[in-house]
């Protein structure tokens, strides 16, 4: 590994506040290194050693966690395992996010639904403060019974959203086309757990039902394949070398993977804003056209 100026990686071209970057991979063998507990009064837990991270919820409050860490563009993974049983009402959220009017936020949010109905995955990516852009998807296993992976690999090229490796979503830089793309803001990795009973399960027809708390979800096996950005004096610097690139920097959906891309987007879409007319009466966003 080496360093290399700003000057020679297009994605860092794009800052105009200096920062140091590091590639150097992040695993979240200690959570303990990794996250902060923000809110939640004791219901956020970082257990077994650093291993596990548990988020709760109950009928006073919820509960989250952030990483001590921004980044800007690279692969995070992390290992997560849904609220059980009956979890209508609640939504786990794991999302990008940099803050403020103008955020910038890449979000997977996980509806909860009763017993034996399947979990929502509901997707959105905001670039300067504009969202709108929701995709939903059913999954094919039962995310409560084990951990799995939801990944999200985010370079000056594409946004892919994956679960075990088998993407259900990508939002490609159509910059171009006058499409904004998130690029220049670093984001911090979030996570919550809180009632949504209002809209999250049918609309807001199914409550939560608080015989069933805590409503527990489980986290594990972080990972940041990514630029870590800090404040510092001096020239902005991602590590990697002229031999190997780092693979996210320029990664994107191979055959195989558009493959398996078309089967989620056939069989476990339940809806797309690009499909939505009621929504867009004067016409759809001009990525619905790419």
């Amino acid at each position: 590994m080496g360093f290399f100026p700003c000057s020679r990686s297009p994605l860092l071209l794009l800052f105009t506040t200096i920062f140091l970057l590091t590639s150097t991979p992040i695993s979240g063998s200690n959570h303990f290194q990794d996250f902060d507990i923000t809110w939640g009064e004791g219901r956020g837990k970082i257990l077994e050693n650093g291993e596990l991270l548990t988020l709760s919820l109950d009928n006073y409050s919820g509960s989250g966690f952030q990483s001590k860490k921004e980044f800007l563009f690279g692969k995070i993974d992390m290992q997560l395992k849904l609220v059980p049983g009956n979890s209508a009402g609640t939504v786990t959220a794991f999302y990008l996010s940099s803050g403020g009017w103008n955020h910038d936020e890449i979000d997977f949010e996980f509806l909860g639904n009763l017993s034996g109905e399947p979990y929502t995955v509901h997707t959105n990516v905001y670039a300067q403060g504009k969202g709108e852009r929701e995709q939903q998807f059913h999954l094919w296993f039962d995310p409560t019974a084990d951990f799995h992976t939801y990944s999200v690999l985010w370079n000056p090229q594409t946004i892919v959203f994956s679960v075990d490796n088998t993407p259900l979503r990508e939002f490609k830089n159509l910059e171009k086309m006058g499409v904004p793309f998130p690029k220049t803001q670093p984001m911090k990795l979030y996570s919550s757990i809180w009632n949504a009973d209002q809209w999250a399960t049918r609309g807001g027809l199914i409550k939560t039902d608080w015989s069933q708390a805590p409503f527990v979800a489980s986290y594990r096996d972080f990972n940041a394949d990514a630029c870590i950005v800090s404040n510092a004096p001096g020239a902005a610097y991602c590590t990697s070398s002229e031999e190997d690139i780092t693979p996210w920097e320029s990664q994107k959906l191979d055959i195989i993977s558009e493959e398996k891309l078309k089967w989620v987007q056939r069989n476990y879409m339940i809806y797309n804003y690009c499909n939505d007319a009621n929504r867009f009466p004067q016409g759809f966003p001009p990525e619905c056209y790419a």
